[in-house]
């Protein structure tokens, strides 16, 4: 393996949404990440597992966690790891055999990561959920949608990847850091909710400053400035207008051929005029003229492009953002190299490769039922 993190030792205790799209991340960076599913375990939904691109890159193992065997085979593991991820619900881990001490009493230097929605304490800590629970209760679901409509979920995105995931992953880095220093363990207590308070920072800015309302698109970001927004074309498609700096924001009325004075964009109360003087001109043309008309110029209006037409965008391409039809490692790192991910696996098909590696009688375990070998 490349990567910043090659020669790191990754235990990913099988779950959903953010926990293993954190150990994506970090077999994208280089990491040697053994997932552990349990037998008959996976994702609920209609979704292979060999087309679930949050298994690339990692060894697939199958223990039963509730067989004593398993739970000392994984503690083997565990013995010779860097890190160990999981998202269970807070005590479960401890009620296993696999908690923070556990663990630490085979190997003390181990970064544990906790990826939960709630928290590891606190009043919800037992309670259920998933994305939209995180995002509705931090006010993030609050502040997306049109005006005058009810929110919009914004995919799994904000929650579950960006405020779980990327905040575990940077967790565990910076344990992992200090880890390296001092060889002191750590447990990363990563909630989702606590990621999207903290993803809100900016707008919080704004609302201790007097400058934002919790009327959707009435603000700067949320599609109610007209300088910031999306616009309907033609032929039913849409084109984004992000042109904030007055500079931008001039060259945009340039080429649309419309006037709009630059004075008139610090008064609120002619958004809804200066934004009907918008649509006006971006609907009387298609798609593809105004992305023509903007593609050399620095006005920041692009085109929204559906998933699949984003795999053909001239940027994109030019850049290797999509790697045989699939996101590509990011972010890229210039002395280590790429990280070229392997193709996702099922659960258990490396159940007896890692269990032998690591000097344990996989045959055995197998027999037992303590673990599961995938043809």
């Amino acid at each position: 393996m490349t990567g910043p993190l090659a020669g790191t030792r990754v235990i990913e205790i099988g779950g959903i949404g953010p926990t293993p799209f954190a150990g994506m991340l970090l077999a994208d960076m280089g990491a040697e990440v053994i997932r552990v599913d349990r037998p008959g375990g996976g994702l609920p939904l209609p979704l292979p597992p060999e087309q679930d691109l949050a298994n690339r890159g990692k060894a697939m193992v199958s223990l039963n966690l509730k067989h004593p065997d398993a739970i000392e085979a994984l503690l083997c593991l565990v013995e010779t790891a860097d890190v160990v991820i999981e998202g269970f619900r807070p005590g479960v881990a401890e009620r296993l055999g696999i908690g923070p001490d556990d663990c630490w009493h085979r190997r003390p230097s181990l970064v544990y990561g906790r990826m939960t929605g709630w928290g590891q304490d606190g009043l919800w800590s037992q309670r259920s959920g998933h994305d939209a629970n995180y995002i509705s209760v931090t006010g993030a679901l609050h502040a997306i949608g049109p005006a005058g409509g009810g929110p919009s979920i914004p995919l799994n995105l904000l929650g579950d990847y960006g405020g779980g995931s990327t905040y575990l992953v940077m967790g565990v880095l910076a344990a992992l850091l200090r880890a390296r220093q001092d060889g002191t363990g750590e447990v990363v207590d990563a909630a989702i909710v606590d990621g999207v308070a903290h993803l809100m920072a900016g707008v919080h800015s704004f609302a201790a400053a007097g400058e934002w309302t919790d009327e959707r698109e009435s603000n700067f970001l949320d599609g109610g400035a007209p300088f910031y927004g999306v616009y309907r074309t033609s032929d039913d498609r849409h084109m984004v207008a992000a042109g904030i700096e007055p500079q931008f924001f001039t060259e945009m009325c340039e080429l649309l051929d419309v006037r709009v004075p630059l004075e008139s964009l610090a008064d609120r109360r002619q958004w809804p005029s200066i934004r009907r003087l918008l649509e006006d001109a971006f609907g009387s043309r298609t798609q593809a003229h105004w992305s023509e008309v903007f593609a050399d110029s620095d006005a920041c209006v692009s085109p929204v492009l559906t998933i699949a037409e984003s795999h053909a965008d001239p940027h994109l391409v030019s850049r290797g953002t999509y790697v045989d039809g699939a996101p590509a490692p990011a972010p890229r790192f210039q002395r280590s190299g790429p990280v070229v991910p392997a193709t996702p696996k099922r659960p258990g098909s490396d159940t007896r490769a890692v269990l032998d590696a690591a000097g344990l009688d996989a045959d055995a375990l197998i027999a037992s039922g303590a673990a599961v070998q995938q043809a």
